[in-house]
């Protein structure tokens, strides 16, 4: 009875969110820096003229605070850029999820940032708690295993930083509104990047089950109900995914599982759709008959152009390799989905400019270069993914009829 007790002295029983069902939930990277932003970061989300990272531009105009770029408008006048530090930022995309009806976001925490205690990352996580209590939207902790090196390093730092998470941020119990996701009334934490071949560590001696057992179990930081990140093909252990059975040890031993289906899936092929339809019926099925359940990851598109140039400049990436439709592919995947009888979806993402995965604002006019491509928004608005992410939920939820077809603003 004691330890009960005490396990509730971290966690608090109120949230708005007690269940994942019914919501659409979209991972919020929050890594974006600006010179001039206070953080002394040696790199800026923009790069230079010479070099970037990000394949989409933002639409910046409703940014309280925002810095000047090298990069140059058809105008020519400096295009602008926000940073993620600025809490104004953060209280702004919150803002944005409660006005469209995004029901929340996963905040990535990379396994470097927590081992180190990074400040401005903690910062920005303060921050972001605070903003989904203001604007009641679901909030919960991702963590993201890139960075972890090998087999000299293995997940114990995570459970120090949870014990930092819970005891100084309060995540789990914020001051003012509760919105924590919990799932089955528990505290839900991913877990990402678990069983990818190109990784530097063996998920077999990383001690993972170790984390999971912690985040489950101790008396006074468990009782959390577990999402693990894995390949889109963790089923049948191919494709993407390592070979290894000892993936379907863990992902039984976690209460969600969330496939990374970005560049899985494209509307370029052929009937693409139909084989996304028959892999998430069958993971379905798979989850069912293995008691965890199940969340499918959808997305706008993708482009990687202007970072693989120099990531890897004998194969750089074509722009808009996977291009957006105007919003048709992403509707797509979200209805095939729905229909499968998906009852909760992870949008990948919700900011993220680097792959122009983002469904925040985006410009259709970015900054224009002779060395640089970036990929615009098909001529729609700046919010039309936002829009229709809040559209999706209304559906999901049965609160609208399941439309097939994109639905359009009147």
């Amino acid at each position: 009875m004691c330890v009960g007790l005490q396990a509730q002295s971290k966690h608090s029983k109120e949230t708005k969110y007690p269940s994942y069902k019914g919501l659409v939930m979209a991972g919020y990277q929050g890594w974006f820096r600006a010179q001039g932003d206070g953080t002394n970061a040696r790199r800026f989300a923009y790069g230079s003229e010479e070099r970037t990272g990000i394949d989409m531009w933002p639409d910046v105009a409703e940014y309280a605070k925002t810095y000047e770029t090298p990069w140059k408008l058809a105008d020519g006048k400096p295009a602008r850029f926000f940073s993620s530090h600025d809490k104004s930022a953060v209280d702004l995309h919150f803002k944005w999820m409660q006005q469209y009806g995004v029901d929340g976001v996963f905040m990535q925490r990379f396994f470097g940032n927590a081992k180190g205690r990074d400040s401005a990352s903690s910062t920005i996580l303060k921050n972001a708690f605070e903003a989904a209590s203001r604007y009641g939207r679901a909030i919960a902790v991702m963590y993201d295993l890139s960075g972890l090196r090998g087999s000299n390093e293995d997940c114990s730092a995570l459970i120090e930083d949870w014990k930092f998470l819970v005891n100084q941020l309060k995540v789990t119990n914020q001051p003012g509104a509760k919105t924590y996701l919990q799932h089955n009334g528990k505290p839900v934490v991913a877990i990402w990047g678990v069983g990818f071949p190109d990784r530097p560590y063996n998920i077999r001696n990383i001690g993972l089950e170790k984390l999971i057992d912690f985040l489950k179990n101790d008396p006074e930081y468990g009782g959390c109900a577990i999402m693990l990140g894995v390949p889109a093909f963790f089923r049948t252990l191919n494709a993407d995914c390592l070979p290894d059975p000892y993936l379907h040890t863990l992902i039984k031993q976690c209460e969600l599982v969330l496939p990374w289906n970005v560049q899985r899936y494209s509307p370029l092929l052929h009937n693409d759709m139909d084989r996304f339809r028959d892999n998430t019926i069958a993971d379905l099925e798979w989850c069912h008959e293995n008691k965890v359940e199940y969340v499918p990851c959808v997305y706008p598109g993708f482009s990687w152009h202007n970072l693989s140039k120099y990531e890897f400049p004998d194969d750089v990436k074509p722009v808009a390799s996977i291009p957006r439709q105007g919003g048709r592919f992403y509707w797509q995947q979200i209805t095939t989905a729905i229909n499968a009888g998906a009852s909760m979806l992870y949008v990948a993402m919700f900011d993220e400019v680097n792959e122009a995965t983002a469904i925040f604002k985006v410009t259709d006019a970015p900054p224009v270069s002779t060395v640089t491509s970036f990929v615009g928004n098909d001529g729609k608005p700046s919010d039309h993914y936002l829009w229709l992410t809040g559209e999706a939920a209304k559906m999901l939820r049965n609160e609208k009829p399941l439309s097939l077809k994109m639905p359009e603003r009147k």
